[in-house]
């Protein structure tokens, strides 16, 4: 659990994707001669954003808590809090990094700074203190807004923050394991000496700590072989991009034939 759940292939092969498709059109251009910013394609709304975002927030409680594959009560409740307090210190860390970084609390990072707590804290959640989540939850927050910045500087476009969240959210959740786990003492299952050892941070020696490093190098190395083999079968037979006119016109009226906006379609 504690290894493999949070190495998370999905944000690996979210990379391989979008480094395979490349940006989309404009969204690296210049503003002005000379002129090295890029030019932000902003989502078109931000409450229905946030909505998702807490959606997301309330279906991690069955996510977490469910891997226990048991009623109970006890274990339930203690993954449930630390699931809980790692998104809303994730929403601070971001937050406050955002608000130092860019001069404002951006909601768009906070709202990533929920859900990279919230992949944080996955692997850890059943063997981490409450105060260990609150640390792993802002340190998940802090790094998924200088990602996205990462990532922005490499021009690999990520519309909806999955590199930062589930990829970077992932290998520090990954790594949190063996820094904050309080040990095979304490696990969701009541069997003696299950779950990782003791963490780092908490006196243990560094052995969960290296394979949770050695897990993170055989399922990232994995997950972008296999990845980057499949975008490209599929660019190959199908091809991964729309055309160009497609992408202007936009795919819900290209691919769909409906105008979710009419009101600023260009005729």
């Amino acid at each position: 659990m504690g290894l493999l759940r949070l190495c998370r292939v999905a944000g690996w092969a979210a990379l391989t994707g979008a480094y395979l498709l490349g940006p989309r059109q404009g969204r690296y251009a210049t503003l002005n001669p000379g002129d090295q910013r890029w030019g932000p394609l902003p989502g078109h709304n931000l409450a229905i954003a946030t909505l998702g975002g807490m959606i997301l927030w309330l279906g991690w409680f069955g996510f977490n808590a469910g891997s226990t594959m048991a009623a109970d009560p006890a274990a339930i409740s203690r993954i449930i809090l630390t699931t809980n307090i790692a998104a809303a210190a994730g929403a601070v860390g971001a937050a406050i990094t955002s608000w130092v970084v860019f001069s404002r609390p951006d909601l768009s990072m906070i709202i990533n700074g929920v859900l990279a707590g919230l992949v944080s804290i996955t692997a850890g959640c059943a063997f981490v203190s409450a105060g260990s989540a609150v640390a792993i939850g802002i340190v998940g927050g802090i790094i998924a807004v200088f990602a996205a910045n990462l990532f922005n500087g490499l021009k690999i476009d990520d519309p909806v923050g999955a590199l930062p969240v589930h990829l970077v959210g992932g290998i520090w959740g990954t790594l949190a394991v063996g820094l904050f786990s309080v040990g095979p003492g304490v696990n969701p299952w009541h069997v003696e000496g299950a779950g990782p050892a003791l963490g780092v941070l908490l006196g243990g020696s560094p052995e969960q700590l290296w394979i949770q490093l050695a897990g993170i190098g055989i399922v990232s190395g994995f997950a972008v072989v296999t990845t980057f083999f499949a975008w490209s079968l599929i660019d190959l037979l199908f091809g991964l991009r729309v055309s160009a006119k497609a992408e202007q016109d936009g795919l819900d009226l290209s691919e769909h034939g409906i105008e979710a906006y009419p009101e600023f379609q260009q005729r």
